[in-house]
């Protein structure tokens, strides 16, 4: 069985990589923790910029997945902005 790329699935590998860089995952080759916020604030501005782009193309389960992980994100990153 073959593994889909969907519009979820694209999303939640951003989401990934901004928790990554706000240093809540660690990195998987070298298992530390790491904080990037210029890293995780451009990619937080890239799933902004494509929810604007996609905005009525979305299901309501894509929409809210979206919202919810973005208002997440955000919180996070004001936290971690915070403790710098």
């Amino acid at each position: 069985m073959e593994d889909q790329l969907t519009f979820s699935t694209f999303m939640l590998s951003l989401s990934t990589s901004v928790l990554l860089s706000l240093g809540e995952l660690p990195d998987p080759i070298t298992n530390e923790k790491n904080i990037n916020l210029s890293l995780a604030k451009q990619t937080i501005g890239l799933i902004e910029m494509l929810l604007k782009k996609t905005k009525g193309n979305l299901t309501e389960a894509e929409d809210r997945l979206v919202g919810n992980m973005l208002y997440d994100l955000r919180m996070k990153y004001i936290e971690a902005s915070k403790n710098q």
